[in-house]
This record gives C-alpha cells, structure tokens and sequence, in this order.
C-alpha cells in the first residue's frame, strides 16, 4: 500500500511540475467533439478540483487491465480513480471487465454474459488487443472485434463519444518474455499495425484516445517498469498511464 501511494503521489507531483514548466505556453480549445490524442510525454496539467458527485468508471480490458502480477489497487483502473480522488473527485472503485488472455472476442462474449451493469458510467476506458496479436488473429478480425467493442463502450458511456477512453496496445517485444518468444521476430510491427487500427476507429467514432505503447517501450531498459513476472507492469508503470487517464477525464468532467 504504501508504495501504490507513493505512485500516486509521484505521478500528481510530476503532472504539477508540468503544468509550471508550461505556464508559458499558449494553448487553444480543440473541437470537443475531434478525438483527443494524450501522448505520452506531455502530462497534463493538474487542477484541484471539489466534485461531490458520485462518479462511476467502467474499465473494459485484458491483463493489462486487471493487473497481472500486481496487487489489485495497483492496476491502472484503480489507481486512476485513487489519482482522481485525490484532486477532488469523487469515483467509487471501478467496476473492471477484464481477465488475462483475453481477445476482442473474449471480451465482447464476457460483456454480453455479464448482468450487473449500471445503465451508464461517467468514464469508460478499453484497452484490448495484445491477444488478438499473440494469438496470430488478422487486422480484418481484430478491426472487427475493435469496432464491435468501442460501439459497447459508447453505449455504456450513456452514448457519449468524449466519455470513453481507449489506450493503445503496449509493445511487450522488448520485454524479457517477448524475447524469449520463438517464432515471431514482427511483435512491435504487428503491434503497430493493430494500433494504427484502433487509433483510426477511435477518430471515427470521436472518442478519446491515449498512446501508451511508446511509454511501455521505456519498459526495454527500465526493469523497474515491470511486474515480476517480465511481462507485464509494475505500480510504477500503472502510475503514469493514471495520470495520463486522469489529464483526459479532468477535461470531461468539469
């Protein structure tokens, strides 16, 4: 506990930091119905805020969703809503749909079976596709897949396009079990392929969209990013991708 705390507070720490080193810079209002790209070395900026009202998050995903290797208030679901708390909002614990080895099918076929749903959520983030790719499927099922499921994800942002949040893939080729894989020397080109599949769905359907893939990459050199299983994420990693959530929801929910 104290560490995932500490990774909350590092990751406010270096979001406040930014918004000093860019009090300088002009900025304009974007078109709030285009697609919002967060990339990853621009961390927004934080703003304390006093929201009272109950806030629901709907995180829809695989293993990295679900935290494999970690402790549950670890994964980045739980520590974006313990980083939104923390500047004044209000967010019960999010309901996470999610299991590790899941596919976009897998994925569609658990949220068709699941019954305890609330009719809508305030904030809804997908990230899906890693096993699509490790499991050899093609662009044309997953973007079939894909599309299927940020449809769902809209309906359950009550239909809204600027309440859902979708991450990239990350690039687990450089991890210590992507290189101990035989047979596939193309992980960060078929990753690539995906996301560029998925960014282009998200434009479509105006949602918003974060690039976590070149942060996982960091992953190659930093072993401190990892969980100990060499494959997935550790705390610290989650941290960053909580802030970056964090930066899009404080500019949907004002």
């Amino acid at each position: 506990m104290k560490v995932y705390l500490q990774n909350i507070k590092i990751a406010v720490l270096l979001l406040m930091f930014t918004s000093l080193m860019q009090t300088q810079a002009s900025c304009s209002k974007s078109n709030k119905n285009q697609m919002v790209v967060q990339q990853t070395d621009s961390l927004p900026e934080v703003v304390i805020i006093k929201d009272t009202t109950t806030r629901y998050y709907l995180a829809l995903g695989d293993s990295y969703t679900i935290g494999t290797s970690i402790s549950a208030n670890e994964n980045y679901p739980n520590q974006t809503a313990a980083f939104l708390n923390n500047i004044g909002y209000n967010f019960l614990p999010p309901k996470i749909i999610a299991t590790n080895g899941w596919t976009t099918i897998n994925l569609i076929s658990a949220i068709n079976a699941e019954t305890d749903f609330r009719s809508s959520y305030d904030i809804v983030t997908l990230l899906i596709g890693v096993n699509d790719q490790y499991q050899g499927a093609t662009e044309v099922q997953y973007q079939t897949g894909f599309t299927t499921l940020i449809k769902q994800a809209i309906a359950f942002a009550g239909n809204k396009p600027s309440h859902v949040i979708i991450l990239s893939i990350p690039d687990y080729s450089g991890t210590p079990f992507g290189k101990n894989r035989n047979g596939n020397t193309n992980i960060s080109a078929e990753i690539d392929a995906f996301n560029a599949i998925n960014k282009q769905i998200s434009a479509s359907y105006n949602v918003n969209y974060i690039n976590v893939t070149d942060e996982s990459r960091k992953a190659f050199s930093d072993n401190s990013l990892l969980a100990s299983d060499g494959l997935h994420y550790s705390a610290k990693e989650y941290a960053i991708w909580a802030a970056l959530i964090g930066g899009v929801v404080k500019n949907i929910i004002k």
